[in-house]
C-alpha cells in the first residue's frame, strides 16, 4: 500500500475543488436541489468515492492535513457566536429546553436499540455500544475517546469499528437531514413556507476589489464595490481578533479538566462581544444607538457560511470509505436501523414537541445532522433548508449551543451508564 500525503494547502485546494464541483452538480441535478443536499456533501462524497477507488484498485491511500480545516471550523463557529444575541435567545428559551430533552431521549434510544439488536442476534453487546451514541451523536471524536475503554472490555478493533460507524453516520446525517426537513415543510406546513426564495446574487461576491492603481484620480464618492470590500474586511478583522482571544479562553476552559471542543472559547467570546456591544451606548451622527450596530452581521454571516462550506468540503474528501468494509453484518443492520429510528424520532417526536412550525422543521434538519454526524453537518443541513426557503435565526443559535455545551457532556454520562450495565 502506497500512501500519498497532502499538505494543508493541497488539502484545502482539493476541498475547495470538491465544493465547486458540488455547487455545479447541485445546480444541474434536480434530485439534489429537491432534497436540499448541501453542495460540500455532494462534491466531497464524489471525491471520497474516487479516493476509495484509488485505495481498492490502485492500492493508494490519500492522507490529508486537517490544519486549515480546523481553522475554517473555528472561524465558522466564531461567526455563529456573533449571532448569539441574548435578546433573541430569551425569546427562544422554550425550544432550547425542549431540544435538551430531545437530546437526552435521543442518546438513550441510540443505545437501547442496538443493545436490543445484539441480544436478539446473540453477538457481543459492545458492538451495540460502539454503534450507538458513541459513534452517532458522539462522532469520530467520541468514538476515538472510548476506543481504549471498549478494547479493554473485550471488543477487538474498537477504534476501526468506531471510526467506520462514525463515517457512516456523518454521511447519513448529511443525506437525511435536508430531505426530511424539506418533506416536512412541504407536507406539514402552510403554503407561505413552500415558496423558494428568489435567487439574488450578492454584489460583493461578484467582485469586491477596488481599483487603487491611481489614488490621485479616485473620486471622493466611494464606489459600491469598495463599500462592500470595506464591510467584508471589517468583518474578517473582527472574526480573526475574536478567534485569537478565543484560544486563550479555551485554554482557561481546559484548566477545568472538562473536555470542550476547540471552537468553544471563540464561540463564547464572540457571543460575549456581541452582547456587551448590545448594551453599550454609542453615538452615530449625533444620535444615541446601540454599539452592536457597528457589527455588520450580514457580512459576518456570509464569511461564516463560506468557512463552513470549505470546512465541510475538506471533511468530506477526508472520509475513508474503505473503513465501511470492516463492518460485520450485525453492525450494518444496527447502523441502518439507527437511520430509520432517527427519521421516525424526528418526524413523530421532535417536530410535534418543537411546535410544528418552520423553526421546528429547520431544527429537525439540525437534529439529524448532529444526531447522526456532527454539529457542522447540522449547520449545513439547516443552511440548505434556509437557502431554499428563508432564513430564521433561532435554530442557528440553539443548535451550536446544544452541540458545543451539552452533547458531549450528556453523551459521555449516558454511555458510561450503559457500559456499567454490561
Amino acid at each position: 500500500m502506497t500512501t500519498i500525503e497532502l499538505d494543508m494547502l493541497q488539502t484545502a485546494g482539493i476541498g475547495a475543488l470538491a465544493l465547486m464541483v458540488g455547487m455545479v452538480l447541485t445546480r444541474r441535478v434536480g434530485f439534489l436541489q429537491k432534497f436540499c443536499v448541501p453542495s460540500p456533501v455532494t462534491g466531497g462524497f464524489l471525491f471520497s468515492l474516487l479516493a476509495l477507488a484509488l485505495y481498492g484498485w490502485g492500492h493508494i491511500a490519500l492522507s490529508f492535513d486537517d490544519t486549515l480545516m480546523d481553522i475554517f471550523m473555528l472561524a465558522f463557529f466564531t461567526c455563529v457566536g456573533f449571532q448569539c444575541d441574548l435578546k433573541v435567545l430569551k425569546k427562544g428559551g422554550k425550544p432550547l429546553a425542549i431540544m435538551l430533552v430531545l437530546l437526552v431521549l435521543m442518546i438513550t434510544l441510540q443505545n437501547l436499540m442496538p443493545l436490543g439488536i445484539t441480544r436478539l442476534m446473540k453477538v457481543n453487546p459492545l458492538i451495540g455500544i460502539v454503534a450507538g451514541s458513541v459513534s452517532m451523536t458522539g462522532g469520530h471524536g467520541t468514538a476515538a475517546g472510548f476506543a481504549d475503554v471498549l478494547t479493554e472490555m473485550g471488543l477487538q478493533g474498537a477504534d476501526t469499528i468506531g471510526m467506520a460507524a462514525a463515517t457512516f453516520g456523518l454521511i447519513a446525517g448529511s443525506m437525511v437531514g435536508g430531505p426530511l426537513a424539506d418533506w416536512i415543510i412541504r407536507m406539514r406546513l402552510k403554503q407561505e413556507h413552500m415558496q423558494p426564495q428568489s435567487e439574488a446574487i450578492d454584489p460583493a461576491m461578484a467582485g469586491i476589489e477596488s481599483d487603487e492603481a491611481s489614488p490621485e484620480g479616485r473620486t471622493q464618492r466611494i464606489s459600491t464595490n469598495e463599500q462592500e470590500f470595506q464591510q467584508y474586511a471589517k468583518a474578517v478583522y473582527l472574526i480573526l481578533l475574536v478567534m485569537g482571544g478565543g484560544t486563550l479562553l479555551s485554554w482557561l476552559f481546559a484548566k477545568t479538566n472538562i473536555k470542550f471542543p476547540p471552537y468553544f472559547g471563540s464561540l463564547i467570546l464572540a457571543a460575549i462581544v456581541r452582547n456587551i456591544l448590545g448594551v453599550m451606548p454609542y453615538k452615530e451622527n449625533g444620535k444615541r444607538v446601540k454599539a452592536d450596530t457597528l457589527l455588520d452581521m450580514d457580512r459576518i454571516i456570509s464569511v461564516g457560511n463560506i468557512c463552513l462550506s470549505i470546512f465541510l468540503g475538506m471533511a468530506m474528501i477526508s472520509l475513508k470509505l474503505w473503513e465501511l468494509h470492516s463492518l460485520a453484518l450485525p453492525l450494518i443492520i444496527i447502523l441502518g436501523l439507527q437511520v430509520v429510528m432517527m427519521v421516525g424520532y424526528v418526524y413523530f417526536v421532535a417536530f410535534p414537541m418543537l411546535g410544528r412550525n418552520y423553526d421546528a422543521a429547520v431544527l429537525c434538519a439540525g437534529l439529524c445532522g448532529f444526531g447522526l454526524g456532527a454539529t457542522p453537518n447540522a449547520m449545513a443541513n439547516m443552511s440548505a433548508i434556509c437557502y431554499k426557503y428563508h432564513y430564521t435565526a433561532k435554530p442557528f443559535i440553539i443548535v451550536p449551543i446544544i452541540g458545543s455545551m451539552f452533547t458531549d457532556l450528556f453523551n459521555a454520562g449516558i454511555i458510561s451508564f450503559f457500559l456499567s450495565l454490561l
